[in-house]
């Protein structure tokens, strides 16, 4: 793996006005992974991406609008369902969304004639990540400002609702046993759920604040990395509630943590966006400086594709894609 310094991103997508969340589908629905989706003020668009790394027929990256969704207030979150797939009839696309007026809004479409929104109100305050139930996609949760994590069904019920110590950073859903959740809080403290119980089952503590966003690492889940202050921070469950690795990565307070979906050794983190431009960096578990460097104008949102060690991030008018050298 070569070192590589500050660099422009390897492709970008024209798109309008500013995007604040984008996220690839994270799920291995039939031809469903190049799934691709971005929010801004007013829509959601949703199409595919082909990238030259998979298709010598592409050159660079080809972006093909399936269905522009009107939103009508700024997208904060999204999350896809494990339900979306492209390669039977009728197609399904389903993803939720956390808006800013603190509304998860639920999207389903057969991108023809079927088209629902169902609204899902209860948080009183931001909401600042939500996820999918990976395995049936039947349920969502949310963490909010509001010191809660809440469980919604795909009919728009609250289902459960626990306190948090203090505020719902992020929150992820174990890949196989369903009735674990991880819920990282403001904090700096991390903890594990027992859906059944209700019950904390673990938790860690990075030591430091704000943590502002966490990952579990799907493909290895001992693995949970964080953004804490300036720092990463990465925790080995099995061997202590204390990081066992951190560094200083952001001057100006780190944003956003996400693991690769290709290898377990990726991860990327963003900085808070600063008067012009958000910083990228992609760091290798083995290596002590980050693989890459980039930004990206007003960035935000930070998102991997599910097989290619490929990463995005929302802009200004544009999308910008990261190929890191493996």
């Amino acid at each position: 793996m070569k070192q590589e310094g500050s660099r422009s991103a390897s492709y970008t997508v024209a798109c309008e006005g500013c995007v604040y969340v984008v996220e690839f589908n994270p799920f291995e629905s039939g031809s469903s992974a190049n799934l691709l989706a971005y929010g801004s003020n007013q829509y959601v668009v949703v199409g595919t991406c082909r990238f030259q790394e998979e298709d010598t027929e592409v050159k660079g990256v080809e972006f093909t609008t399936l269905r522009i969704f009107h939103h009508g207030v700024r997208v904060d979150g999204l999350a896809w369902s494990p339900e979306s797939r492209l390669d039977q009839l009728p197609r399904i696309i389903r993803f939720c969304t956390a808006a800013a007026d603190r509304k998860l809004r639920l999207f389903t479409s057969d991108l023809q004639d079927r088209h629902e929104v169902k609204e899902m109100e209860g948080h009183t305050d931001n909401i600042n990540h939500l996820v999918f139930e990976p395995t049936e996609g039947k349920q969502i949760a949310s963490v909010s400002d509001d010191l809660t994590c809440r469980l919604w069904d795909l009919e728009g019920n609250q289902t459960t609702s626990f306190l948090l110590h203090s505020p719902g950073m992020s929150v992820c859903w174990h890949p196989e046993e369903v009735f674990k959740l991880m819920v990282a809080e403001k904090s700096g403290v991390v903890r594990f759920y027992d859906l059944v119980t209700q019950q904390a089952i673990l938790s860690l503590d990075s030591g430091q604040t704000p943590l502002m966003s966490a990952d579990w690492c799907l493909t290895n889940t001992i693995k949970v990395g964080a953004v804490v202050g300036n720092d990463w921070v990465i925790w080995d469950i099995t061997c202590s509630s204390y990081p066992q690795e951190s560094r200083p990565s952001h001057v100006d307070r780190a944003r956003l943590f996400r693991w690769s979906r290709a290898n377990e050794n990726l991860f990327a983190t963003t900085g808070c966006p600063g008067k012009i431009s958000s910083q990228l960096l992609v760091h290798h578990l083995g290596h002590p400086q980050p693989v890459t460097i980039g930004s990206s104008v007003v960035g935000s949102g930070l998102s991997w594709h599910r097989t290619l060690p490929l990463c995005v991030v929302g802009g200004d008018r544009k999308l910008s894609f990261w190929v890191t050298e493996m």
